[in-house]
């Protein structure tokens, strides 16, 4: 194995897995989970013969589908979903009612409604249902959510969340509103508020107001627009405020800037990204003006993208029973559409 390579535990068995959508996050998906050797790779399938062609060079010996209804007939355990999110709840509860758990891109639906309907019917099947939010799994991020849940921080009052991105994305659905849903917000949102909220212990929402952002003209509420910058404030029941902003396009001088930092009675913590990197993290610790490092680049050089993608094969391979956490990504669906609806 590589220096890059995932560490993980072995599994009771192999679960028998399909891909469904083999762009480049399906793809690398893909490859993780091939390297972890911790699934059999048993079906593929993507509507675009290139992207689909690219996808069986990962994993050859895996039949390749024409269609995702023959997929769903091919003996399987659980499948990955890394489709347009126009696709995201239809596909899940076909899949959910053919007894096949599910692995999704996020964000799982394109709102509210899509999302609690996969999520009740990930239940009534009582089948497991994972999403792939990924950055909560890197070492960096594991370290500052520790620090959070011990208390050691004292009481969290702020937490500021970014995510800019000096482009956006590459796929021409991104900026179709029937086939996404949204832009920025919810591209990069759930990331954002699933690292801010869950080692809060995903406290209840008082209050949010937003700003959304198309090509620099403002929004106004309601609109369809594809919006490519967002500022909004969250204000918890507990008091705490939470800074969000996220962007596709920005002129910032580099590829991305994210950070999360939880700024409490007792110290500080925030995990930020080094030299514009996706994939460099460090973790770092706040006493007034002194720093700690609590995790260096070199501890995330693993392939976190894969991450999750594992953790949820090996709960699929120990018990792949409903669990109900699942009813967090919904919260973080309200949570979006609360963004979208409260904007000026």
């Amino acid at each position: 194995m590589s220096s890059s390579a995932l560490h993980i535990d072995a599994v009771p068995y192999k679960p028998r897995l399909g891909f469904v959508g083999l762009g480049w996050i399906g793809r690398n998906r893909l490859a993780s989970v091939v390297e972890a050797g911790v699934a059999e790779i048993a079906a593929l399938h993507d509507p675009q013969a290139s992207a689909a062609e690219e996808g069986h060079k990962v994993s050859p010996d895996t039949v390749l589908f024409s269609s995702f209804e023959e997929l769903l007939h091919h003996d399987l355990d659980g499948v990955v979903i890394a489709t347009p999110n126009r696709f995201h709840a239809e596909q899940a509860i076909a899949a959910f009612e053919h007894g096949i758990a599910v692995f999704c891109q996020k964000p799982l639906g394109r709102n509210a409604f899509e999302t609690r309907r996969i999520v009740e019917a990930a239940r009534n099947a009582d089948s497991l249902l994972g999403v792939d939010l990924c950055y909560g799994a890197i070492p960096a991020m594991q370290a500052v959510s520790k620090l959070v849940e011990s208390g050691a921080l004292g009481k969290i009052f702020a937490v500021d969340a970014r995510f800019h991105n000096g482009y956006g994305p590459d796929k021409a659905w991104f900026y179709d509103y029937v086939l996404s849903g949204g832009g920025c917000v919810l591209d990069l949102g759930p990331h954002l508020l699933d690292l801010a909220l869950r080692p809060l212990g995903f406290p209840r929402v008082a209050q949010v107001q937003s700003s959304l952002f198309a090509s620099g003209k403002l929004m106004n509420k309601g609109s369809q627009e594809i919006e490519d910058y967002a500022v909004a404030t969250i204000e918890t029941a507990d008091d705490t405020v939470i800074s969000l902003s996220c962007c596709w396009n920005l002129h910032m001088g580099s590829d991305a800037e994210i950070e999360i930092a939880f700024y409490g009675t007792e110290g500080g913590a925030a995990l930020r990204n080094v030299n514009g990197s996706f994939y460099d993290f460090v973790a770092q610790r706040f006493d007034r003006t002194r720093t700690e490092t609590l995790s260096s680049p070199e501890d995330s050089k693993w392939q976190w993208g894969g991450l999750v993608t594992v953790e949820w094969i090996k709960q699929l391979a120990s018990d792949g029973s409903f669990n109900p956490k699942a009813e967090r990504f919904v919260e973080i669906a309200e949570l979006i559409d609360r963004i979208y609806t409260s904007c000026d």
